[in-house]
């Protein structure tokens, strides 16, 4: 039975765990060369329908890395973009890959290409989900900490694709997780009544009352792809969310601050609290490869826990 990571609640709490230590295995022996490759003559097709620099090398880098092959395709150069149903590409990318990436706007096409599709399928990104970026933070957040169970994570600002994988995350393993977004920019309903039933969850308009007692803060840009008309209106409404040193004050001293990229310094972040954690912020990039890499090799090579 093929499995699919359309979203981060696909996987139980084991599996998660299970990826977690797979990819710190495999960071550790990155420079090791193995004499089997475990996805030696597999292929990956990535379907871009949205711009990418780190989804993008850290999937056919890490294919490349595991002995396999990644195909980039554009819609531009796929019938996809000259309106082929979805559910055709999936069965005609199916005969010829071994699993799909896609990286688009809407959650419905990657659903539909999981769907249809024989082999498994990967969210890069969708305008509602973000799984491969929380999953890597979680990593990030090990390696810097220790554990990401016994700390306090606050998300400051748009409930955005990546503020719904957060709450994913608290509801598979019970984070304690404060969420900050100003009135009207919440995240998924859905996911904010089900993130409920955990008590160490909550929701709030003040930033200042999440990142209190926090260990990690993070933030993201104020204006998404495909939401750049609504930038002088969301530069406004973001205006108090900005992690700067005085929203910082209430953190705790050992805290941490992480950005999933690209960094907008001067709204969502400051300038030098970007620069002050900027190791760990490139760190969360770099660890899209080690993640994704655990999350290939389970997916495609049937990697058993």
């Amino acid at each position: 039975m093929k499995r699919d990571f359309t979203k981060l609640l696909d996987i139980s709490e084991k599996e998660g765990e299970y990826l977690l230590k797979r990819a710190h295995s495999l960071k550790r022996h990155r420079a090791v060369k193995h004499a089997r490759l475990p996805l030696a003559g597999k292929t990956l097709a990535m379907i871009f329908e949205k711009a990418s620099t780190r989804t993008r090398l850290s999937f056919e880098v890490g294919m490349r890395e595991l002995g396999g092959h990644a195909i980039f395709l554009s819609p531009g150069e796929t019938q996809i973009g000259r309106g082929e149903p979805v559910r055709d590409t999936a069965r005609v990318l199916s005969r010829y890959v071994d699993a799909v990436m896609i990286r688009t706007y809407l959650q419905d096409v990657v659903e539909e290409l999981a769907k249809w599709a024989a082999v498994p399928v990967i969210n890069g990104l969708s305008d509602l989900y973000h799984p491969c970026q929380i999953l890597a933070d979680l990593f990030t957040i090990e390696e810097y900490m220790g554990n990401f169970r016994d700390v306090k994570i606050a998300y400051v600002g748009d409930g955005n694709n990546v503020a719904n994988s957060w709450l994913e995350a608290s509801i598979l393993f019970r984070l304690n997780l404060a969420v900050a977004t100003p009135p009207g920019y919440s995240p998924a309903k859905d996911l904010l009544e089900k993130a409920a039933a955990n008590k160490h969850f909550h929701c709030v308009t003040d930033p200042y009352d999440a990142v209190k007692g926090a260990d990690a803060i993070y933030t993201d840009v104020w204006v998404s792809m495909g939401q750049e008309s609504e930038k002088k209106k969301r530069r406004q409404v973001f205006a108090g969310y900005k992690v700067d040193e005085r929203l910082l004050g209430p953190a705790k001293r050992s805290a941490i601050v992480m950005h999933c990229l690209p960094a907008y310094r001067g709204e969502e972040i400051s300038e030098k609290v970007f620069e002050k954690y900027s190791d760990v912020i490139f760190t969360q990039a770099e660890n899209r490869l080690h993640v994704q890499k655990a999350l290939l090799e389970w997916l495609i090579a049937d990697k058993k826990m």
